[in-house]
């Protein structure tokens, strides 16, 4: 039955339910349920149709996702999904990973009038959901095939959605990735119990079946290099995104024990997708019955806490050198991890890795911090105080964030100009790098960042390889006549 809008007053703000934190940690499957349709719809007509809608400008896909809300309240969910993937690649993902809390909820505005932000990633989720069930979605038949090809190094959000934007054109495009299966983050960084990974399979089959070939277990190197790339296809992307983990620099951290936080993600994920994981098996990259303290206060880190807890670690705590308030992880995440068991020690920084005398971790020298004077990002500074005390722990995960492998190096190609912090250098206005028509997107060109802004650079990025490769094939064109 139709919904009627506006109906934020007398429709409570409900989200799908979520299992009991008793039963979640047992497994990895996603803990929150599906809306029926007359709840989808409830929930959608929520939603106050505003003339300058907040939620769209939070979301950096620029979303419609009032005009979607409005179709799903109407029961019109073929509609929804089609207004919802014209501007998304992976709506059911993002409906599931994105921190909505710090993106469209975050600034809905009836959730800043006090009743409760319109469920916009469940109802996402729910409207994709359903068009996968329904057979709505089918592989891509572009209009025509052209001739010219697109080589895209990385099957991760940012290149995926690169490669359905190309193929839709008729470009014949090759993707390229080091691992042995696609996905990148999505597969091997997000848990199931955020993200299952036949969700993230059927997204590959389709680009598959679309005609987009995959090439795994390739490393860009020395053979194939980027250089035979851009010889072998008319553009070139790099969306390799961002692996390297960030150093901490204390005392005791080479001991035995200490892993990072995508090793240690990679390796569980590699096990519940049922590979052989000698570092899992043999103890070293298994949480269970273990006292595991993880570093680092973002989303990498309540993945893992949570996924330690479900490993049946012994205890878990995170230590964050802000306070709550401050943290940069979703909220939405730090209750589940609460109720699932994770202690969390705010205002508190590794002093040192403490270990014994065969170098094995036994605990963890805390120092406690007090919010200083606000930093260039507006959030408070961590001062030092004089106080310590010690945490005992088994392992220690550091997840302090990602930054970028050095490419020009790994690609020998020293024309690609990368900044100061190794991330590729690209014309904003273009996406093109310092190499003619080899081009960037996600994380390796802005940092470690969302999904959804590794889909928007996807995006935009396949945009001008298309303007470039049309504009050559004029050329062509006009030499030949």
């Amino acid at each position: 039955m139709a919904q009627k809008m506006l109906q934020f007053i007398q429709v409570d703000r409900k989200m799908p339910g979520k299992r009991a934190s008793k039963s979640r940690i047992t497994d990895f499957a996603e803990i929150y349920g599906n809306y029926s349709i007359k709840a989808a719809g409830a929930q959608a007509s929520r939603c106050s149709q505003c003339g300058v809608p907040f939620c769209q400008q939070g979301c950096p896909l620029q979303n419609n996702i009032p005009d979607w809300l409005k179709l799903a309240a109407e029961d019109r969910l073929e509609d929804a999904f089609a207004v919802s993937s014209a501007t998304n690649n992976m709506p059911e993902i993002c409906g599931r990973i994105c921190p909505q809390d710090r993106l469209c909820e975050g600034i809905c505005t009836i959730e800043q009038s006090g009743h409760g932000t319109v469920t916009i990633g469940s109802i996402e989720r729910y409207i994709t959901d359903t068009a996968w069930k329904k057979g709505w979605i089918k592989p891509i038949k572009p209009p025509r095939e052209r001739a010219q090809s697109a080589g895209i190094i990385g099957a991760g959000p940012g290149g995926l959605a690169a490669a359905e934007e190309l193929r839709r054109k008729g470009y014949q495009v090759t993707v390229y990735d080091r691992y042995d299966r696609g996905g990148g983050l999505l597969m091997y960084g997000i848990p199931g119990f955020k993200l299952e990974k036949d969700i993230v399979e059927r997204r590959l089959k389709r680009l598959e079946a679309s005609g987009i070939i995959f090439r795994f277990n390739t490393e860009i190197g020395a053979k194939p290099s980027l250089a035979d790339l851009r010889d072998s296809h008319s553009t070139v992307l790099i969306a390799t995104g961002v692996y390297k983990a960030r150093d901490i620099k204390v005392a005791g951290i080479a001991a035995r024990g200490v892993c990072a936080a995508l090793d240690f993600l990679t390796a569980s994920n590699r096990k519940g997708l049922g590979d052989d994981v000698p570092a899992f098996d043999g103890g070293t990259l298994n949480a269970e019955a273990k006292r595991v303290v993880v570093i680092g206060g973002g989303d990498t880190a309540m993945d893992c806490v949570r996924t330690a807890i479900r490993q049946g670690a012994k205890s878990v705590t995170c230590l964050y050198r802000r306070d709550r308030a401050n943290m940069p992880g979703s909220q939405r995440e730090v209750q589940n991890a609460e109720e699932e068991g994770v202690v969390f020690e705010w205002l508190s920084g590794p002093e040192a890795i403490l270990e014994t005398k065969a170098n094995k971790v036994k605990g963890v020298k805390v120092r406690r911090m007090r919010l200083g004077s606000a930093d260039a990002s507006g959030r408070q500074s961590p001062e030092k105080t004089d106080e310590t005390i010690n945490i005992k722990a088994d392992m220690v995960i550091t997840a302090l964030g990602f930054d970028p492998e050095d490419l020009p190096e790994l690609f020998e190609q020293s024309a690609l100009t990368v900044n100061r912090w190794g991330a590729v250098r690209v014309d904003l206005k273009t996406m093109e790098t310092s190499l003619q028509g080899v081009y960037a997107a996600g994380d390796i060109m802005r940092g470690a960042s969302l999904v959804v802004w590794a889909i928007k650079d996807g995006r935009d990025a396949a945009e001008q390889m298309h303007l470039a490769m049309r504009a050559a094939a004029k050329l062509a064109q006009q030499a030949a006549e």
